[in-house]
């Protein structure tokens, strides 16, 4: 139908013999048209998921005003807010894989931020994460003194706990004191300290005491230590220089002492003791002389003397029997007026 139509169109030009329309550009056949069914169909989007976050402290009180910033696999920020006055915060519309998730602030001058943890969104599920914020450290310093001068000394070793459970060790440095953290579990928390090495010299500091902890405030625990008693060592100088002898010593040797306690005489003088009586040789006799330490003189030096008071003695009894007799004799007779004189 169209061929026909453009076969008299030129047939008309041909009568006429005036051109007035170009009928060879429409005589070409055109390409035809692409429906729109023919075109290839998108790929629809997987369904969406979402995380859903919970701040807490460590005694279940509900954290407003925590900041924290989700980034997708690519690094990419996914997401940021702050948690609610439920400690709540949601992150929607999010594709599913793996992210990263930071708390950038605590919202609280008492607690810290957690550490960055990887969060799973699963396709049309809600992740739901609950966030506990711990509470500030406390600061504890130790110190360890002499407990007369109060000089600081090192090489202590104490334990720090709470309960039944040791959550720090620390022993004091050159200084004399050592320093760390204690987590705590409330605004004020109990703890105890125990020695369990005292310094060089020193007896170990044996009470368990305790003290008290806030949060994020410093506090300074002092242990005291006495110094080891020591037993004095014997001087060298008080062993004896030499041994003694095995002779006896004698009144020679020492005034007072000797056999008897007996002291000595002037040489040439006195009389002897039965011992050294005993202990004189006779003359003439060939058994040698006593060693040096024995008695001075020997009973031959007093022989002279013992007869000459011997003879004194005789003497003096002889002339006092002789007096008693005359005075008797001459006393028993009366005189001419009949007494007795």
């Amino acid at each position: 139908m169209h061929a026909c139509f453009v076969r008299s169109a030129a047939v008309a030009v041909a009568v006429t013999g005036t051109l007035t329309w170009a009928p060879a550009a429409s005589a070409q056949p055109s390409e035809p048209t692409p429906s729109a069914s023919a075109a290839p169909a998108e790929t629809p989007a997987p369904d969406a998921g979402s995380v859903e976050i919970t701040t807490k402290d460590t005694a279940g009180d509900a954290l407003p005003g925590a900041a924290f910033l989700l980034l997708d696999s690519a690094g990419e920020e996914a997401g940021r807010g702050k948690t609610d006055a439920q400690g709540k915060l949601t992150f929607p519309d999010l594709a599913p894989g793996v992210y990263r998730l930071k708390e950038t602030a605590s919202g609280s001058p008492l607690h810290e931020a957690v550490a960055d943890q990887d969060v799973i969104v699963t396709p049309g599920a809600t992740t739901r994460l609950t966030i506990t914020d711990p509470f500030k450290a406390a600061k504890v310093l130790l110190q360890a003194k002499d407990d007369k001068t109060g000089k600081l000394l090192p090489g202590a070793t104490v334990n720090i706990g709470t309960g039944t459970s040791t959550l720090l060790t620390l022993t004091t440095g050159a200084k004399g004191t050592a320093s760390g953290e204690l987590p705590v579990t409330s605004r004020k928390t109990q703890f105890w300290v125990k020695e369990i090495k005292a310094p060089a010299g020193y007896d170990l500091y044996k009470p368990c005491k305790s003290f008290t902890a806030g949060l994020g405030a410093p506090v300074t625990v002092t242990v005291t230590n006495a110094k080891t008693a020591t037993n004095p060592k014997p001087d060298a100088s008080d062993k004896p220089t030499h041994k003694p002898s095995g002779a006896p010593s004698t009144s020679a040797d020492k005034p007072g002492s000797g056999t008897g306690g007996a002291k000595p005489f002037p040489q040439g003088a006195g009389t002897l003791d039965a011992a050294s009586s005993s202990a004189a040789a006779p003359a003439g006799d060939s058994t040698p002389k006593a060693p040096a330490g024995s008695l001075a003189h020997t009973g031959a030096d007093a022989t002279p003397w013992i007869a000459a008071g011997a003879g004194c003695l005789v003497v003096a009894g002889a002339i006092t029997l002789v007096a008693v007799r005359r005075r008797s004799s001459t006393g028993s007779e009366p005189d001419d007026s009949g007494k007795t004189s």
